[in-house]
């Protein structure tokens, strides 16, 4: 039987190496934002390779949902990469049931920036954090599950000790060899990447591992601050129950 973790996160906040790094443990098989075609069919958002993605991956929610739930699997763990603003509200969570959980935090300052950076414009609703801590609530209510959060900043300053620490807070085995693997990859681009690794994925596709935090002084326009001055409550609010490594 296939243990199913989902992980939940706005965008550019190292989550394709979060995916990198659990594809390289052989146990598991990992599901590239498989929520993303639905999201564009619905809000008809012009995000790059808009057709790619929409003719990549179904868009029905229902069908998506089902396979994410109890579709096929052939190794014992599968990984969900999951970006937080593609589940719109209203949207039925009762798939989430039969998932282990754990949400991936970043600064919001650091999230704009990087996202303005490659797609030129960025809005609250386009990195999903505060939708992050409406799922946070929703899925613990719904499952029953005390859903470990972890800041993607703990992870780049100490993968050593925060890879083995997010196993343990899922409760899944991490060896020294599986601690390894998790933090040593080969470069490339994945048979398993989405339709839109062409656009968003050029950094991870040169990395072999999670790459120190680059110790930098962000110079954010005032419609930047707006945005992170918006969703920094939601961020703060669960940087708060984070995993302390």
């Amino acid at each position: 039987m296939t243990l199913r973790i989902a992980m939940w996160s706005g965008p550019r906040n190292i989550s394709t190496a979060m995916m990198r790094s659990w594809e390289n443990r052989p146990d598991c098989r990992v599901v590239d934002e498989p929520f993303y075609a639905y999201y564009l069919h619905k809000t008809q958002s012009p995000h790059p390779l808009f057709d790619q993605v929409l003719a990549s991956q179904p868009a029905s929610f229902e069908e998506v949902a089902r396979d994410m739930s109890d579709g096929f699997c052939d190794r014992p763990l599968q990984y969900q990469k999951h970006m937080t603003q593609h589940m719109l509200e209203n949207c039925d969570l009762t798939w989430t049931k039969n998932l282990r959980h754990c949400m991936l935090i970043r600064d919001p300052a650091f999230v704009v920036n990087s996202y303005t950076n490659s797609r030129g414009e960025c809005s609250a609703e386009d990195i999903g954090i505060k939708r992050q801590f409406e799922l946070y609530q929703a899925i613990s209510e719904l499952t029953g599950q005390n859903i470990p959060i972890v800041d993607s900043m703990s992870v780049l300053n100490n993968p050593e000790k925060a890879i083995p620490a997010m196993c343990a807070a899922l409760n899944i085995e991490c060896t020294e060899a599986t601690k390894h693997a998790m933090l040593n990859w080969p470069a490339g681009r994945r048979d398993s990447d989405g339709a839109w690794a062409e656009h968003w994925y050029h950094s991870v596709d040169k990395s072999t591992g999670f790459a120190e935090a680059k110790k930098h002084t962000l110079d954010l326009t005032p419609a930047q601050l707006a945005v992170v001055d918006e969703v920094m409550p939601f961020y703060e609010q669960m940087k708060a129950k984070a995993l302390l490594v």
